[in-house]
């Protein structure tokens, strides 16, 4: 009786994009997607890609899919706001995220694709529609991939 564990929806640490080669590759080779109010700067990295990115070694914890959150402060002005919409995006991609997961995990490509979301609104906005946004996000760039 070996059954399958569901799928949880969460958010680990290798997922993060913080290594600043790749948040730097992201955004100077990266192609964008837009949906109100947030914009996706996405970008495929080969084996190769990641071995020439670091000096020495390719760090442990990078993970296959990993995503960043950037809400300017130009848009935002107090700091509890950017928390507030750095959340929601946050929670609207992990619960969105497992569909695209699944397809690089059955497309057995090596490599990492980096996800960066940034904040186009003035504006705060109720969680239904960043999740709505993301959704339409995520769409997108599956079709694309």
């Amino acid at each position: 009786m070996s059954e399958q564990a569901p799928l949880r929806n969460t958010f680990k640490k290798t997922e993060r994009l913080h290594h600043r080669t790749l948040v730097e590759g992201l955004f100077s080779r990266g192609k964008s997607i837009y949906a109100f109010p947030l914009r996706m700067v996405w970008r495929q990295w080969t084996p190769e890609e990641l071995d020439k990115a670091f000096c020495s070694h390719r760090p442990e914890g990078i993970d296959r899919l990993q995503m960043l959150v950037t809400i300017p402060k130009k848009k935002r002005r107090h700091a509890v706001d950017r928390v507030l919409m750095r959340r929601r995006v946050r929670e609207a991609y992990r619960l969105r995220h497992t569909a695209l997961r699944q397809e690089l995990m059955a497309a057995n490509a090596e490599g990492t694709l980096s996800l960066g979301f940034i904040w186009l609104d003035n504006r705060n906005a109720d969680f239904a529609t960043v999740e709505a946004a993301m959704e339409e996000l995520l769409e997108k760039l599956r079709r694309k991939l």
